[in-house]
Order: C-alpha cells, then structure tokens, then sequence
C-alpha cells in the first residue's frame, strides 16, 4: 500500500549526501533524515528526548543539484515534499520506507546562519535534467518575479 501526501519536516541529516547524474543526464540526491522532538517536562522543566524518525530524502533536478551543492552529513535543515510510504517484502524480510520526495529543502536557522546564493537556470538547461547551469544574465524563462524586489 502507497500513500503521498505534502509535509514538512525538521531534522538532522544523517548521512552525507548521495549525488548521482544518470546515463539521461537526471540530476538525483539522496539522503537519510533524523527528526527528533523534544516535549517539554513540566516536572523537571526542561525539554526531554523524544523518539527520533528516520526518512529518506530524494530529490531530483535542480533541487537535487543544489542539495549536492548546499547540504552535508549534521546539517540541521527543514524538508517540504511528498510522503510516500511503501510496505515491501522479500522472502526472509518485510518492512516499510519511509520517503521524502523533495520539493523545497533549507537551513534551520533556529540553529545557526546560511547565506543563500541563487543558481539562476537557463532555458536551454530547464528543458534536459540537469538544469543547475548559471544562466549568464536574466531569469530563467518561467520566473514571475518582478523587475525590482520590494526589499
């Protein structure tokens, strides 16, 4: 049974990223995801360790290009995309993964500072896998965003 719904997730990644370019030129990342809580104990007044969840992150595209280039082993980030939960089952095993398909990945910044570079996109690299190569002037053809920022 599969399920797919949007979420949000923070957490720690746990393992270094996997960046791989396919023999179509399909940009994937991949990674394991540790998400923690701490609930706050009224009795001892302060947060106590809660379970840890364990997903696996992968994403595709630009966005695995950029989490190749952005994102490493202990980094505390926050994850949005698409749950997909699959039972599986061999002869000797079964078990169930727990995916994250990437949508939009970042820096808590609860927990430090990061400075944003934008990779701007060219049209020609939008329409092949890849499309992490710097445009040289301008936006990629399907920005919507105004000549002058208001900030």
């Amino acid at each position: 049974m599969a399920t797919a719904d949007t979420l949000t997730v923070a957490g720690v990644v746990a393992t270094p990223v996997k960046h791989t370019v396919t023999s179509e030129g399909l940009d994937v990342s991949q990674f394991r995801l540790a998400s923690s809580s701490r609930p706050f104990d009224a009795a001892t007044r302060s947060g106590v360790d809660g379970e840890t969840n364990w997903f696996t992150v992968v994403a595709f595209r630009h966005v695995a290009a950029n989490i190749a280039a952005s994102i490493e082993k202990g980094h505390r980030i926050l994850v949005t995309g698409r749950l997909k939960v699959r039972d599986w089952q061999t002869d000797e095993k079964k078990g169930t993964n727990v995916e994250i398909v990437a949508d939009a990945i970042g820096h808590d910044l609860a927990f430090g500072t990061s400075l944003f570079t934008r990779r701007l996109r060219t049209p020609a690299s939008d329409a092949g896998a890849g499309g992490s190569e710097p445009a040289e002037e301008g936006f990629p053809v399907d920005a919507q965003e105004p000549a002058a920022l208001p900030f």
